[in-house]
């Protein structure tokens, strides 16, 4: 007899990744594009959705309709646009209970399943949680590219977009403004003014690997962008440490954990929000790598069920 299934899903704002597994061992994993209904419309949702699952079930030669338990970790699980729209969709194409819970949730559970730990996560987003020895968890940021997303790809973008106009006003050598007029496939600089304030968000994020390449040859501007950017998500993680601390006092002894593709790629933000970091608190112990949140998600899928 076949073992039961469990799907796990990581629903981020411009990808989702699915992974359908046993009680063991992990049968398979997709990608698609987002499923939430603030990025995308409903019909572009669903192709989305059902075009993974139907490549979960060829990948494994097994049903979605065998699922046992699926948790779906999501930022803006608040909003009933985003989660009414998943319950719907998985009511009609999957077996089984659904859990919805925050992306947050599922980065630490894959980090620290069910136990203490702290958290930094920055990719399309950014926010900072930590979790006690009694499960409660703490944030900090996570308010949207307008309200806070330090450390983001839209943050890193707009610094860099701003720090190269101030350069321009300041007339300092402006080795990053070239490049992003070259990114964008601008006449010159000045058709950058009206350009950065009308595109998608989406192209402001895609500067970033600009700006680290840039970093990467020497430009002392686009540097300073991302330490500055690290320096400031950063500063999230210890607010939650000074919060856990004064709450559990001498018990309160976390490591720290990073998700998302900046912390996993942008090395010079990574390294400056660690200094950030251990300038306040240098034997908080750090986690190499990055978490893999839907493995989270899939310990919850089991842990549920």
């Amino acid at each position: 007899m076949a073992s039961d299934l469990f799907l796990a899903l990581d629903a981020g704002g411009t990808r989702t990744t699915y992974v359908l597994a046993d009680t063991e061992r992990v049968l398979a994993r997709v990608e698609s594009g987002s499923i939430k209904r603030m990025r995308v419309a409903a019909e572009v949702a669903s192709e989305h959705w059902r075009g993974a699952l139907l490549e979960l079930e060829t990948l494994s030669s097994r049903s979605v309709r065998d699922v046992v338990s699926t948790c779906i970790g999501a930022a803006g699980v608040s909003v009933p646009l985003v989660t009414d729209w998943m319950r719907v969709e998985h009511a009609n194409t999957v077996a089984g209970m659904l859990t919805i819970v925050g992306d947050v949730d599922i980065a630490l559970d894959a980090a620290f399943p069910g136990s203490p730990g702290m958290l930094a996560i920055a990719g399309t987003g950014s926010n900072s949680a930590a979790r006690s020895a009694d499960g409660t968890v703490e944030t900090a940021g996570g308010y949207g590219p307008v309200l806070s997303d330090q450390g983001s790809g839209h943050h890193i973008g707009t610094r860099a977009l701003r720090a190269c106009f101030l350069a321009q006003d300041e007339r300092r050598p402006n080795v990053l403004m070239d490049a992003i007029v070259t990114h964008w496939n601008l006449s010159e600089s000045n058709d950058l003014v009206g350009y950065a304030n009308t595109c998608p968000l989406s192209e402001i994020s895609a500067l970033t690997p600009v700006v680290l390449a840039c970093a990467q040859a020497g430009d002392a501007l686009a540097l300073e962008v991302l330490q500055q950017e690290g320096r400031e998500l950063g500063y999230l993680p210890l607010l939650l440490h000074r919060r856990m601390a004064a709450r559990d006092g001498t018990a309160w002894h976390p490591s720290i954990a990073f998700a998302g593709s900046i912390l996993q790629h942008i090395q010079p933000l990574r390294e400056a929000l660690i200094r950030r970091i251990q300038e306040e608190v240098p034997t908080l112990e750090i986690v190499p790598g990055v978490v893999d949140p839907v493995m989270g998600a899939l310990w919850r899928a089991r842990q549920h069920a």
